[in-house]
C-alpha cells in the first residue's frame, strides 16, 4: 500500500540547484551499491512528493547521511537494500527516514534512461 507524505529535505540539499522542497532534483549515484540497476555514475532523480511503497527506491536518511536503497516493508519493519549483494540490509524506524523516491534514472546512452514508479 502507498503511503502518501510531504517528506522535508534538509537544507543543505534542498537548496541544490533553487527547488523548492516539492519539486524533484537530481542526484549522481556514487559506488556500486545498487549495481546492476543503477551504476556509478547514473543520474538519477528524486521525487520527494511521490508515494512511498515498498519495493521502490528511495533516498533516505541514516545516522545523518542520505543513502540511496530499495525500501522494504515487512510488516511493521522498514528495511533499506541494496541490489549488491555485497551490502548489508538497513533496518530504519520508519517512513521519516525516506526523503524521496526515485522516480527517473538517467546513463550516457538513450537505452540507459528509465522511468520508475
Amino acid at each position: 500500500m502507498a503511503h502518501p507524505k510531504d517528506i522535508p529535505l534538509q537544507a543543505d540539499l534542498a537548496d541544490h540547484g533553487g527547488c523548492a522542497n516539492s519539486e524533484p532534483f537530481a542526484l549522481r549515484v556514487l559506488g556500486d551499491s545498487m549495481e546492476p540497476e543503477f551504476r556509478d555514475g547514473n543520474i538519477i532523480i528524486i521525487d520527494s512528493a511521490a508515494a512511498v511503497e515498498s519495493g521502490c527506491y528511495v533516498l533516505a536518511m541514516v545516522d545523518g547521511e542520505y543513502i540511496f536503497r530499495q525500501l522494504v516493508i515487512e510488516d511493521s519493519r522498514y528495511v533499506l537494500r541494496a541490489l549488491n549483494e555485497g551490502y548489508e540490509e538497513i533496518e530504519v524506524p520508519g517512513i521519516e527516514a525516506i526523503r524521496g523516491v526515485i522516480v527517473q534514472r538517467s546513463g550516457v546512452r538513450r537505452k540507459d534512461h528509465k522511468h520508475y514508479g
